[in-house]
């Protein structure tokens, strides 16, 4: 049974880092009706708000997709989970806070690959139109009035500070805003927490236009199908995120723009008639649009972290336990300083995997605290210290698709992990980067010997074989349905993000970035959502 539903301007799939801010810049203009549709439910859970929640919700499925990979030999026969936002604010309201926009090379490459629109001197104005940076901005690139605040850590620990200093010993310079003039060296992160509370596109965004009445937003509600007639798009069918009955309509005047993520946005544009022609014929969908890129191109950053015991100071390991975890609670009630509101990572550091790069490759993260080897989210019993590392740019690219007609299964995800050699020297060298930077002279007061992989480990074949057991995804998954000009055969988007070989139709969110951006990709979703804003006004005007 379909039941016919209400007519709007815009049709907008997905409450994520994308969609709620395209619905709050449309929902701007008050001659234009927007509807947004979340799969998820309302972020009404506590732990979605209280930074310190983010190792409770990453992994419960009322609020999350739990999409895994499929295994591999790269990934010593694991699957890797990859789980994504479901709730208002998507992976905002489930992520790491760490707020991080990437190289200005990465942008302008998007431009010199047909991208008209693109570099970095084109989409710095939408970073700063999203962010209210709170800390110092020598280089004046910061954006000062958006919804979005941006603050500096307010926490200090010795380790990190001793961290640090260790940095400086191998050559690192002291960079104390990656987001300014340039992205190299270590410093501290800056994160999407304000006055102790997670700072989500829902609650920054959202919020503030859902009382306006040209916005309706509807949560458990999951898009199964975007409708055409030919090959315009009309309308979308959802169902209750519960069931699979009665199937709704919705039609849109203007525009559905599609914002699920980089999983779900190729599984329903498939679903819908939109992907690799021989795919769809398989399963028996009806093409609309034969688009062999779509699921194609999934990029994501593979990480390794290495933990060692800590001595002569308190981690975060005993501060997050009876009777300290009390203290804590106490402070984070008061406003001040406090583990409940860090990001899961406190330091950064972007540097090289090999003498003579002109940009970072690698990007690491610190934090005086440590978790328990295959054990999710269960920190050690022991003082311990984390230091991680991911690759900036891997060659290695995957793919999704879907399995059936089925709109509830999850569809087949393989990113390919370290499928490319030169990903798995790229990461060798920064895992040996980072237990260099753990055993300097600064950190040696505090540091009691490596626990993982151990100084057993030394060999490149024993540390690859570490890697592939112990890596796990960033979550920073990307490119499905790339953007690029007529010519590049394997691009799903124009520079304008209209779907090819469709009208009405739109991808707005990390699935239309063409290459991975040297950073999480969390400020770059925004940052595509605030300029897609402008280019669907401006086809409306």
């Amino acid at each position: 049974m379909t039941t016919e539903d209400e007519t709007f301007d815009y049709i907008i799939i997905g409450a994520g880092a994308a969609g709620a801010v395209l619905a709050r810049r449309l929902a701007e203009d008050s001659r234009s009706t927007v509807c947004v549709l979340e799969s998820g439910p309302p972020d009404r859970h506590p732990y979605l708000h209280v930074p310190a929640g983010f190792i409770k919700v990453l992994f419960d499925p009322d609020v999350t997709w739990q999409f895994s990979s499929e295994a591999t030999a790269h990934t010593g026969g694991r699957r890797i989970p990859l789980p994504q936002g479901r709730t208002l604010g998507g992976s905002t309201s489930i992520n790491g806070l760490v707020y991080n926009r990437g190289q200005r090379e990465d942008f302008d490459e998007w431009a010199d690959r047909g991208n008209r629109g693109w570099s970095f001197a084109d989409v710095l104005p939408y970073f700063r139109r999203s962010e209210r940076w709170e800390g110092p901005d020598p280089a004046n690139v910061r954006g000062r009035d958006g919804p979005m605040p941006v603050t500096p850590i307010d926490w200090r620990h010795p380790v990190c500070e001793a961290f640090l200093a260790g940095a400086r010993e191998l050559g690192m310079p002291t960079n104390p805003d990656y987001n300014g003039a340039t992205q190299t060296g270590a410093g501290y992160f800056q994160r999407t927490i304000h006055r102790g509370w997670r700072m989500s596109t829902a609650r920054t965004f959202l919020r503030p236009v859902r009382a306006n009445g040209n916005v309706v937003v509807r949560t458990n509600a999951q898009v199964v199908r975007i409708v055409f007639s030919g090959t315009r798009a009309r309308g979308v069918e959802y169902v209750h995120a519960k069931g699979t009955t009665p199937v709704r309509t919705v039609s849109a005047r203007k525009e559905v723009i599609v914002c699920a993520g980089a999983i779900n946005t190729p599984k329903l544009l498939q679903l819908s008639g939109i992907g690799p022609g021989p795919l769809l014929q398989s399963l028996g969908i009806p093409v609309v649009a034969a688009l062999p890129g779509v699921g194609k191109n999934l990029r994501d950053h593979f990480s390794v972290r290495v933990v060692a015991r800590a001595k002569n100071v308190t981690t975060i390991n005993e501060l997050s336990r009876a009777p300290r975890l009390w203290a804590q609670v106490a402070r984070w009630v008061m406003k001040q300083p406090s583990i409940l509101a860090l990001s899961p990572s406190l330091v950064h550091y972007f540097w090289h995997s090999r003498p003579g790069l002109t940009r970072p490759d690698l990007q690491g993260v610190f934090s005086p605290a440590s978790y328990r080897e295959g054990y999710v989210g269960v920190l050690d019993t022991f003082p311990g210290m984390t230091c991680g590392v991911w690759q900036h740019r891997p060659a290695s690219a995957g793919t999704v698709e879907v399995r059936s007609r089925d709109p509830l299964e999850a569809p087949r995800i393989q990113p390919n992990y370290l499928a490319e050699e030169d990903d798995r020297r790229v990461l060798l060298d920064g895992v040996r980067l980072a237990r260099r930077l753990l055993e300097t002279q600064a950190l040696s007061a505090y540091v009691d010997g490596e626990a993982m992989p151990g100084p057993q480990v030394t060999r490149d074949d024993e540390l690859l074989d570490f890697i592939r057991r112990v890596g796990v995804s960033s979550y920073h998954l990307n490119g499905t349905a790339r953007m690029g000009p007529a010519s590049d055969a394997g691009s799903v988007v124009d520079a304008e993000l209209r779907v090819r070989g469709t009208a009405g139709l739109r991808v707005v969110d990390a699935s239309v970035m063409p290459t991975i951006p040297s950073a999480n990709t969390c400020a770059a979703t925004m940052m595509i959502a605030e300029k897609a804003a402008d280019m669907i006004r401006a086809s409306r005007d």
